[in-house]
């Protein structure tokens, strides 16, 4: 529980994305939940869909991952870094005992919130929604937020600081790094992927840079090579990463086909 203010460090081992599968296992058998129609997942949760069939491959239909990716490039490695070096390093943090200290690390948290924003939106959606528009009409030459931009991404750190816990982004990010089913396969994701027994939607978006479309085009010939069925598409979207909670046209006509296919399955 975040709320403990437990610290962050090599003594307290990271919860990664099986042991939240795990979790949600147990919570179906406590729910009398023995199969599922489907997991569906965006991002962090396509990876977790993901890891539902492997892992619980007999109690899945159907697995879809939206804008996800198989395992996280050296580059997300590096943006993920920087913002828990955000957090860690400002000076409320206290070793992740902030509550005991009555505080927050609220400026790390904006500083990581700030950065990883950045990747959720493409170079094109950023251009059209704020260019270099600035919010007096004229270059004052400080260190202020000038820019629609920089107000922008200000304004978005402060609410997330004031919302989101500092140890729990630590072990989100960790878990996005950890997450590669191939590992524990000689790096062979086919191999890996023998085990799922569901069929298959994978989506990906063509400006989303955090996780390419060839990320999830690699995912699908793992999942052809393994002989699981599976359907591709990519869908063309101008808002990067966060593409995938937007319900462009083409995008809900995917999922909601997928899906209704998924209820005459089961006969709801």
């Amino acid at each position: 529980n975040p709320k403990t203010g437990q610290p962050y460090g090599p003594d307290f081992p990271v919860i990664t994305g099986r042991d939240w599968v795990h979790s949600q296992a147990l919570l179906a058998d406590r729910l009398g939940i023995e199969c599922w129609a489907a997991v569906v997942g965006g991002s962090l949760g396509g990876m977790q869909a993901l890891q539902w069939s492997l892992d619980y491959p007999d109690r899945l239909r159907h697995a879809v991952t939206i804008a996800s990716t198989p395992r996280l490039s050296a580059q997300n490695i590096a943006f993920n870094e920087v913002a828990r070096q955000a957090i860690t390093s400002d000076r409320e943090f206290h070793d992740g005992r902030y509550y005991e200290h009555d505080t927050l690390p609220r400026r790390g948290l904006m500083l990581a919130r700030m950065v990883g924003h950045i990747t959720y939106l493409s170079d094109a959606s950023m251009g059209e929604k704020f260019g270099r528009e600035l919010r007096d009409q004229a270059y004052k030459f400080g260190y202020d937020a000038e820019f629609q931009v920089e107000s922008y991404l200000r304004y978005q750190g402060e609410r997330f600081s004031e919302s989101f816990d500092a140890n729990t982004y630590l072990l989100m990010t960790k878990a996005l790094d950890y997450f590669d089913p191939a590992y524990e396969h000689d790096n062979d994701l086919a191999k890996a992927l023998l085990r799922a027994r569901c069929e298959f939607l994978v989506v990906s978006f063509s400006t989303d840079w955090r996780f390419t479309p060839a990320r999830s085009e690699e995912l699908v010939n793992a999942m052809i090579a393994a002989r699981c069925k599976v359907s591709y598409a990519e869908i063309d979207a101008p808002w990067g990463h966060d593409a995938f909670l937007i319900p462009t046209p083409r995008y809900t006509a995917i999922f909601h086909s997928y899906m209704d296919r998924v209820a005459r399955e089961v006969g709801a």
